[in-house]
């Protein structure tokens, strides 16, 4: 697909080396583009039916549909760490993209791998980026292409070439 002449071909990958004793690794991350799969996966759960003078109705205050909402929610944070990186290819040993109840693991994973906490938030913070349009980047976006320094989006028909190189100045790879 092309917006304006601009390629759109997949989701960008964003990436975050760390030193790792006399080298470095490299997390990839990507934004997640739906839920399907964590629903399908982990469901969301129903309150009980309560039988009032009324009736029959849904308890939305019974503590234990309350309990399972909250753990439903820990676990999409964890869904979206753990999916957002799988670019990186890590090898987890006590993670399971098809087992919810594992998600959570990944911290004390990279823990035991040798990476402290700081490593562990910017890891976070990396997977954050790919799935957040920030107030930050659309801010640099608007300044860039009010520079000029964006290709101009318009209505008209694309380009009968392709670019040379991206909006970044890196080659275009075909």
């Amino acid at each position: 697909m092309k917006i304006g002449g601009i390629v759109c071909n997949g989701p960008r990958v964003h990436t975050l080396p760390l030193p790792f004793g006399d080298s470095y690794v490299v997390f990839k991350a990507v934004g997640v583009a739906d839920y399907k799969e964590f629903n399908e996966l982990c469901p969301r759960p129903e309150p009980p039916v309560i039988v009032t003078k009324d009736g029959q109705k849904k308890d939305w205050e019974n503590e234990n549909y309350l309990h399972d909402l909250r753990i439903r929610e820990e676990r999409r944070g964890d869904y979206l760490v753990v999916k957002s990186l799988e670019p990186s290819e890590i090898e987890w040993e006590n993670v399971k993209l098809d087992t919810p109840k594992t998600w959570g693991n990944y911290e004390q994973e990279l823990k035991d791998a040798g990476f402290n906490v700081h490593h562990i938030n910017k890891i976070v913070d990396l997977v954050a980026e790919a799935n957040c349009l920030s107030e930050e980047k659309l801010e640099w976006a608007r300044e860039a292409f009010q520079h000029g320094r964006l290709p101009s989006l318009s209505l008209t028909p694309s380009q009968p070439t392709e670019p040379e190189t991206t909006p970044s100045g890196e080659p275009v790879s075909g």
